[in-house]
């Protein structure tokens, strides 16, 4: 058992004895100052009411009824109104290391979820041109989150929902068609709506590339009816460019979330709701449901039944549905895949339609939960340079696409950036600072703590395999900069916990960080090799340890741990 589990054990039996329930569960936490020990409760003052006595009272029978000796506390203190606060000896302390060698990779992990099967969402780009900035935070905070839930015990599939219909699908083929017709030597203009970047252009020449210039006056002919607002006479061609360029970005799509690391098991097709008859199937049952009413020609759901602030059209005069449509069939889907949970990372501009979807998924009367999905949204990058801010990317033309950041500060910088602040908060990405190799940037800072302790073991040439709990003598480790390091490396499941539950990765980026100033202060203040054997040992346990803590908070992030910097 850890120090924490056998402390509240023997407050647990106090309490009873004292006349508490025995369902009483005493917390323990943290105190803010390292001064007023290594735990502190507020037990006493919880047990005020239910036992009619004054908290101060209360804790001075507690702390009477502790065995000391089993929690391995050597000092305890009443504080202000009846906190509890407990200092542990070095060695009752230090001992909790043991677990950490014994689960490795694996600790911090747990089995909250049980197996609980939950759809990840996330990134879910129109394939119309490279993944943005914004993208790119996205597909941090979703695989980070599926990581975290995985590690809580819970079944993740990742998921890619590509809107491969609609308007702006239309007006990424009329641009092919319009960059295919000026290849030709046609003058003709990107139409209003239209994508401008070099990578239209690319597409262009690969198409030309594979199936030849088509005719002159076909390019001609469906050049001017773009200009005019129109679609190209020639339906089938005009249906090849749409298919080719969606191909196209879906593979460059696809490289950009390679080279960030980032998976997904399943890719849904928007296009699909519809040649599969889910959007009719969802409209159906929302008339058959009573919850609809028609007015001026349009379709309509009274999304105020369930909570939103206005109805919603559903179909508009022309026979088209609105976007929420879809998006209601799409979480159906979800729901018969059998994904009772669903969580959906998505930007701040999607905040709209949350509670639309919610009340249509409620309007189905299917048995799917008020708050499903779950959302976390996201705010929007600001990428600065010298000071400046960066908008534009040469071959996209109009925005800072996840590869140019890549490409300029690394994969590990990149995803550590976009998960070091809260989602919901706006984000400056500073690229001089993530490419500078100083204390100043966080990431390099991470992982120049877990390369020293690495480094440890390699000039002593020292197997880290070779370093178990067996015999150490725990009350070794006792300087303060020991006993700081040690308690954070013992509070990292919770800490884990806590972010999985709350689906906030950047509560780990944040522990990392201080963990890495305890690491680099512990390493300069107190040395490892070349000292007696007894605190020798116990070090490389304390080494070793920490290694391995910073190695699967890294991993949770996506980040790589070096053994050398």
């Amino acid at each position: 058992m850890t120090p924490e589990q056998l402390l509240r054990d023997e407050l647990t039996k106090a309490a009873i004895a004292i006349g508490a329930p025995a369902s009483t569960v005493p917390a323990l936490e943290r105190p803010r100052d390292p001064a007023h020990g290594d735990w502190a409760s507020n037990l006493a003052m919880t047990l005020a009411k239910p036992l009619g006595r004054k908290p101060r009272d209360i804790a001075t029978e507690l702390v009477a009824k502790l065995d000391l000796s089993a929690a391995g506390v050597s000092a305890t203190e009443i504080a202000g109104p009846g906190f509890i606060n407990f200092r542990l000896n070095a060695g009752a302390h230090a001992r909790g290391l043991a677990d950490i060698l014994a689960h490795g990779a694996a600790y911090g992990r747990a089995n909250t979820g049980a197996g609980t099967a939950v759809n990840v969402e996330f990134v879910s780009a129109n394939p119309t041109g490279p993944l943005h900035v914004g993208h790119g935070r996205q597909a941090a905070l979703g695989d980070a989150i599926s990581a975290l839930l995985e590690g809580a015990g819970y079944r993740v599939s990742r998921e890619f929902y590509y809107n491969d219909a609609g308007v702006q699908i239309e007006n990424l083929a009329k641009s092919l068609w319009v960059r295919v017709a000026q290849a030709a030597g046609i003058d003709a203009d990107i139409p209003e709506g239209g994508y401008h970047g070099e990578y239209i252009k690319e597409i262009a020449e690969r198409y030309v590339s594979e199936f030849g210039t088509p005719p002159h006056s076909t390019l001609l002919a469906g050049a001017q009816a773009i200009v005019a607002g129109a679609r190209p006479d020639d339906a089938t061609l005009f249906e090849a460019m749409r298919r080719f360029a969606v191909a196209a970005l879906r593979a460059e799509q696809d490289l950009d979330l390679k080279a960030f690391g980032v998976q997904f098991a399943v890719y849904y097709l928007e296009s699909s709701l519809y040649t599969d008859g889910l959007v009719e199937e969802t409209v159906g049952m929302l008339r058959q449901g009573g919850h609809t009413f028609e007015d001026d020609g349009a379709l309509w759901l009274r999304t105020t039944d369930f909570g939103d602030d206005k109805d919603r059209v559903m179909r508009k005069r022309d026979g088209t549905f609105t976007y929420f449509v879809p998006d209601v069939a799409y979480h159906v889907t979800k729901w018969r895949r059998g994904f009772t949970r669903a969580i959906n990372v998505q930007g701040a501009d999607h905040h709209g339609t949350t509670a639309r979807v919610r009340a249509g998924l409620q309007a189905l009367e299917v048995g799917v939960p008020k708050g499903y999905p779950e959302y976390v949204l996201h705010q929007m990058v600001t990428v600065m340079r010298g000071g400046e801010e960066v908008k534009i990317s040469k071959r996209a033309g109009s925005y800072v696409t996840v590869r140019d950041l890549i490409d300029e500060v690394g994969r590990d910088a990149v995803r550590y950036f976009f998960l070091m602040r809260k989602g919901d908060s706006q984000l400056v990405f500073d690229v001089d600072l993530a490419r500078s190799q100083s204390e100043e940037n966080p990431v390099y800072y991470i992982q120049m703590a877990h390369a020293r302790l690495s480094g440890i073991f390699r000039v002593g040439e020292i197997d880290p395999a070779t370093i178990t709990a067996d015999g150490v003598q725990w009350e070794a480790l006792a300087e303060d900069a020991e006993r700081e390091l040690v308690k954070s490396l013992l509070d990292y499941p919770r800490l884990v916990a806590g972010a999985a539950e709350a689906l906030e990765p950047h509560r780990v980026a944040a522990y990392l960080l201080e963990t890495a100033r305890q690491v680099h202060l512990w390493y300069h203040k107190h040395h490892v090799l070349g000292e007696p054997e007894h605190i020798l040992r116990a070090r490389l346990v304390l080494a070793k340890a920490a290694r391995q803590v910073l190695a699967n908070g890294l991993a949770l992030l996506g980040i790589t741990a070096p053994e050398r910097m």
